[in-house]
């Protein structure tokens, strides 16, 4: 009896997939919505913004560029008609804490991207990073290593 409470929790925890399998193309089309909030959320289209978003989904995704293009194209719409976050951060709970790590920096250097931390940037960060269970001293760390990354990319240019 309680193991088919503990199955039946598990199956509306993981929104009806068997016993909590990973949904990969859905967890990618939720990490690339993502990164498509953080880089509207200042209202603004910026091409070093939409060019870091492909990079950093070839990156932390292992696709390549026409993958992460038409990834992008689907993530676009999806955030566009989204109303929460929340629809994306659910199914991301499921990844390594060193996943959910690295997709908070992914976020951060988009928000890097044009020279500006935007306010609206910094708080779709900050809400993701409480969804996905991030510690807020790695949130913190986070954001310094993608200043940091942001800063080493200007000085090359």
């Amino acid at each position: 009896m309680f193991k088919q409470l503990r199955v039946l929790f598990r199956q509306v925890m993981h929104e009806g997939t068997d016993g909590g399998a990973v949904d990969t193309p859905s967890m990618h089309l939720a990490m690339a919505s993502l990164l498509c909030e953080v880089s509207n959320a200042d209202h603004s289209i910026d091409p070093r913004e939409e060019q870091a978003k492909a990079h950093l989904l070839m990156m932390l995704l292992d696709i390549d560029e026409n993958d992460a293009t038409e990834l992008l194209k689907e993530a676009t719409a999806k955030s566009k008609a989204s109303v929460s976050l929340y629809e994306f951060t659910t199914k991301l709970r499921e990844l390594a804490p060193e996943q959910r790590y690295s997709l908070i920096e992914a976020m951060w250097e988009v928000a890097y991207a044009d020279g500006v931390i935007d306010p609206l940037e910094e708080a779709v960060i900050r809400q993701v990073a409480e969804l996905i269970y991030i510690d807020h001293s790695l949130f913190i760390k986070a954001k310094l290593a993608a200043k940091e990354i942001s800063n080493k990319a200007q000085d090359d240019i």
